[in-house]
């Protein structure tokens, strides 16, 4: 069967602005189904999948994913007639009478969440799609599968955790023999979610969007200085569950849609909400330090639980939340689990994928094989790199190589001399990071290079700490973990060796901790014979990708085409390419300050 799995709801954002028109722009994101995308199983096999941003270049859209659908047809050669089922990662048919209680949430089911909502954007963007191949997959089941369908495991513990799905906020399965069976759910009410979400906002950064940055800010702060306010507002249950009574206060249908009670006791007993252009200060590190406690404290509590009642030691994670790579870290280091696997694209882009893969299993074709890296995106044509090329020949030099080496050894030469280098291989990455496709990579051992980077490159908060790339041969040597540790997705920190730290400013972050991505021969070989080249070249293990959004819907040459932007490294198989820019200074060295933490375990 070819099914086709989609995510995210169109009229979300639209309905709020209608009925909330004096809102500030950043509470419009308190509302569902963003990031919208597109995932194509044939014969239970993935065969592509892209998030709607990466074709419409609108960040978190929740727009029909019409784009991401077309690419993920056209990589398999087929039209919308083509596809046995469409699959929603989304049912609210179940907790329709929920919304019958007023008229605006009648509005809201009718105009946004309902079926029927659903097929008229169908008859609008895909015509040739009968409504009786149309499913609905309810976003935690689909989150769920996502996760276990793609582990490799029989058996597992599948915790899916996240702000909300259609009335969940967390929901714990055990996978066993290709099935799902639900053991726990926690509700939207008592969502740890929806409270970093909150407190996110507070701190003056944008609700269901910018919950890493306050995961990167975190390590500046003290945890203890607002522990007793987090641990107050959320208790831990001994079956395992956790209640927010912070969240349960908003009682009204004003309160409940834009946590007003919350916010209020937010803004009363713990600091007062920052503006955006605001300064950054002590007692915003401090919240997040203490805000990002309680998550790992409750992570580790509910995971560790139900650990411990199906004596389960394999845990595969999916659902926003499992994008905090610091909770990860701190559940691999906990020893409770032996191995861990973070489904890449975690978030509600998988719940796109999952629905798919939960459509396939039902239908009994599904083959649950570890995922690779999740190379499943839109890539281009050498002769559509060189017409991107020839639009900007006034602006770059194009240098062209022989083979892959001579082009990593180039690359290899430019990053040790202090360059900054983009890397294009092939097709895009599916999820948030970039894995070594769409990568922009520096050498890790300038102490200067982060701040370098976020200025030229990313445009992006100072504090936000780079992830260092290293070929697995390498990892143990460099980071706190076991030989041949598998940490392929960059969604889990661990500890940089201490007597290396110094080696290694540009992504050891102020805590010592490193968002690390292995990269295999197996997985990823031009990614690795770079990272082998750079390291032959510097004498350091790696160069440090950072998780930005290079990937492009013409070309890779997008990136050269401000005078701005680092000189460009694409490399196609059998054309390796340069285009080069203006060459920077080389900066100083210098090391940052690291403390130690305990050493983590395996995962995937």
């Amino acid at each position: 069967m070819k099914i086709l799995g989609i995510s995210g709801f169109e009229g979300s954002i639209p309905f709020k602005r209608a009925h909330w028109p004096s809102l500030d722009e950043r509470e419009y994101r308190i509302s569902q189904g963003h990031d919208s995308a597109a995932a194509l199983v044939v014969d239970g096999m993935v065969v592509a999948a892209v998030a709607e941003e990466r074709i419409s270049r609108r960040k978190h859209t929740g727009d029909f994913p019409r784009g991401a659908i077309a690419y993920c047809l056209a990589e398999a050669g087929l039209g919308i007639q083509d596809v046995d089922e469409l699959a929603h990662g989304f049912d609210y048919a179940p907790y329709r009478s929920v919304y019958l209680v007023d008229p605006v949430s009648r509005a809201l089911y009718r105009e946004v969440y309902s079926r029927d909502a659903l097929l008229a954007l169908v008859a609008r963007d895909l015509p040739g799609c009968p409504a009786e191949r149309v499913r609905h997959v309810g976003h935690h089941l689909a989150h769920a599968a996502s996760a276990y369908y793609t582990s490799g495991w029989d058996e597992c513990l599948v915790v899916v955790i996240d702000g909300m799905g259609e009335a969940q906020s967390v929901t714990v399965y055990h996978a066993h023999a290709g099935r799902l069976d639900r053991l726990a759910q926690i509700p939207a009410h008592d969502s740890i979610g929806v409270l970093y979400s909150l407190v996110t906002l507070h701190l003056g950064f944008d609700f269901n969007a910018d919950e890493y940055k306050i995961m990167g800010l975190a390590p500046y702060g003290d945890p203890e200085r607002f522990c007793r306010f987090f641990e107050d507002a959320v208790t831990l249950e001994p079956d395992g569950g956790i209640r927010i009574p912070l969240l349960r206060a908003n009682r009204t249908r004003e309160e409940r849609e834009h946590y007003l009670a919350t916010r209020a006791h937010l803004t009363e007993h713990l600091v007062p909400a920052r503006r955006p252009d605001e300064e950054i200060t002590d007692v915003h590190r401090d919240v997040a330090a203490a805000l990002q406690a309680c998550l790992d404290r409750t992570m580790l509590h509910l995971c560790g639980r139900f650990a411990t009642e199906t004596r389960q030691r394999r845990l595969a994670l999916a659902g926003g939340v499992a994008l905090n790579c610091t909770a990860n870290g701190k559940l691999l280091c906990s020893g409770t689990f032996d191995d861990i696997y973070v489904q890449p694209a975690a978030g509600d882009d998988g719940s796109a994928l999952g629905a798919a893969l939960y459509r396939s299993a039902a239908a009994g074709e599904i083959r649950n094989e570890r995922l690779g890296v999740p190379f499943l995106g839109p890539g281009y044509r050498p002769a559509d790199i060189d017409a991107a090329l020839a639009q900007y020949r006034d602006r770059v030099q194009v240098e062209r190589f022989a083979t892959l080496g001579e082009a990593c050894a180039e690359a290899a030469r430019l990053i040790a001399g202090g360059r900054v280098v983009a890397w294009y291989r092939g097709r895009m990455e599916f999820g948030p990071r970039a894995l070594g496709h769409r990568s922009i990579l520096a050498d890790p051992g300038h102490p200067e290079m982060r701040d370098r980077i976020n200025a030229m490159v990313k445009m992006r908060e100072a504090f936000r700490p780079f992830a260092p790339a290293v070929s697995i041969e390498e990892v143990d040597r460099w980071f706190e973990v076991a030989p041949k540790t598998e940490l392929p997705f960059m969604i889990m920190t661990v500890n940089v060796r201490e007597e290396f730290r110094h080696r290694l400013p540009a992504i050891t972050h102020v805590n010592g901790s490193a968002r690390v991505q292995t990269v295999s021969a197996k997985d990823n070989r031009e990614f690795h014979e770079l990272l082998r080249a750079v390291g032959r070249t510097t004498s350091t293990p790696s160069s440090g990708p950072v998780s930005s959004s290079c990937s492009s819907r013409t070309s890779s040459s997008a990136v050269a085409a401000s005078p701005r932007r680092p000189p460009l490294s694409p490399a196609r198989e059998g054309r390796p390419t340069r285009s080069r820019l203006g060459r920077a200074p080389r900066p100083a060295r210098g090391s940052p300050p690291a403390p130690r933490s305990t050493p983590p375990r395996r995962a995937r």
